[in-house]
């Protein structure tokens, strides 16, 4: 599986976040169906945003590359998305990408025009059967820009001419760097061979990117270039599409400040991969709920088996073996269907219901309570070993509830210390049966966004 990286000129963004998330869950999914995958994600670190990038800061391009490829690392980790097998960079590629502009041009696919090399769209008459778009009419539309020496203006760039003062590599046909489209082509083709199994990327890419890519590759090899092609979709902010002239534009950082990355990754898994994603701080808030309703239920859970000292193995109810064995057929009959990490999610919220009647009927005494644990401890197995394909609940639910209700405090200005102090209140006034003044403390936190919880191993609270 081969999914275009980014081209690192600046921090991730939320239509980074999205894509790879997706991508990320594709390949867990395909691992935990027992494939073999070898997933390849490449970075852009040499191109004309990171030449423009360098030139405004005084730094290297190579710098700006650097530096931008290591936050984005650290965004994705935080993200809970995987290293990639391979991650080739563009500079460290030059002899392939080089070598495959040799061989377009040795086989009349391309022609070199003042020390650049072009595509000739005439050469591959398939052209646009991957965006269904006619060369006719996008011939209509199309002018060759200012400085270009192309033959017919939808021929693209393969290799370009070098500029005073810009990186650039030696070539046949003098000294320049590639052009966008045939590094994927290139570096693929080196770890993947002439036929992928999966390339993927966002829907941006459909045209031109991955239209050029399939052109120029399969004009030399004569063979499918890939077998499945997969487009996750845009990113909308409060229904509008992301974009920095509106004014809309977040990075991947600005919402880690504001939000736990699973509670990010949970709404980016919420909508079908194809479909658009709207982000608002509503959909974030409702998020947080769901991640938050997942971390206590298994904090819960553990609560309720550690009453039970290694419960021994037993004959169960049918009905409760059909329900926890429902947990895995639901969700890999979601993620079959075209990989719906919606449904998936939705099927999950299943399990969690039911671990919850469990614990409810072991607390009230109405469930044998052997036979009850043995069972939630089945359901508990089942839910984590899926919800790993989803890149979810990957702490310890106290130190994620922890942590969650500290966030949810900061956000809101309330001092949580502040909190454990009127909860210390509350409990001393309980025990002297001033019920009174412990209604009143609980209608003080309530008014400032705290809602408390009496268990059975005391007290607990969250941001609402």
């Amino acid at each position: 599986m081969y999914v275009c990286g980014p081209t690192v000129y600046d921090l991730a963004h939320l239509g980074h976040a999205r894509c790879y998330v997706v991508w990320d869950t594709v390949v867990r999914y395909l691992r935990f169906t027992g494939l073999d995958v070898t997933y390849v994600r490449n970075y852009t670190d040499i191109d004309d945003k990171i030449i423009e990038r360098a030139a405004e800061r005084n730094q290297e391009p190579s710098k700006i590359a650097k530096d931008n490829i290591q936050a984005f690392d650290e965004d994705m980790g935080r993200l809970g998305v995987e290293r990639p097998d391979l991650a080739p960079k563009v500079t460290e590629h030059m002899d392939s990408i080089v070598s495959l502009v040799e061989e377009l041009v040795e086989a009349g696919a391309a022609y070199e025009a003042g020390g650049d090399v072009y595509f000739s769209v005439k050469s591959f008459p398939a052209y646009g059967k991957l965006s269904g778009r006619r060369t006719e009419k996008m011939r209509a539309g199309a002018r060759v820009e200012p400085g270009e020496k192309k033959r017919d203006p939808l021929d693209f760039v393969l290799w370009k001419a070098a500029k005073p003062g810009e990186p650039s590599w030696d070539s046949p046909w003098g000294s320049g760097r590639p052009g966008w489209h045939i590094e994927c082509s290139a570096m693929a083709m080196v770890y993947l061979g002439e036929t992928l199994d999966i390339h993927a990327g966002g829907a941006d890419l459909v045209f031109p990117h991955h239209e050029n890519e399939i052109a120029q590759s399969e004009v030399v090899t004569k063979k499918p270039f890939a077998r499945y092609w997969m487009h996750n979709g845009f990113v909308n902010i409060n229904e509008e599409k992301m974009s920095k002239s509106l004014g809309n534009f977040f990075t991947v950082r600005d919402l880690l400040d504001q939000f736990d990355p699973e509670v990010i990754r949970y709404l980016l898994l919420s909508v079908h991969y194809r479909s658009p994603i709207n982000f608002a701080d509503s959909a974030l808030w409702e998020a947080r709920k769901r991640v938050r309703y997942q971390y206590e239920t298994l904090a819960r859970v553990s609560r309720t088996l550690d009453r039970f000292k290694e419960p021994s193995e037993m004959s169960l109810p049918a009905e409760w073996t059909r329900r926890f064995e429902a947990i895995r057929e639901g969700f890999v009959a979601a993620m079959d269907d075209d990989l719906n990490t919606a449904g998936a999610l939705g099927s999950l919220s299943d399990a969690f219901v039911f671990m919850n009647e469990l614990c409810d009927g072991i607390e009230a005494g109405t469930l044998d309570g052997e036979a009850a644990a043995v069972c939630l401890g089945h359901a508990r197995a089942e839910l984590l070993a899926v919800v790993e394909v989803l890149g979810l609940v990957r702490r310890e639910p106290g130190e994620w509830l922890d942590a969650d209700d500290a966030r949810g405090a900061a956000a809101k200005g309330i001092d949580s210390g502040e909190v454990e102090r009127l909860l210390d209140e509350r409990a001393a006034a309980r025990r002297d049966k001033d019920f009174a003044r412990a209604d009143a403390i609980r209608d003080e936190l309530a008014a400032k966004g705290v809602r408390i919880k009496d268990t059975p191993l005391g007290t607990e609270w969250s941001v609402g």
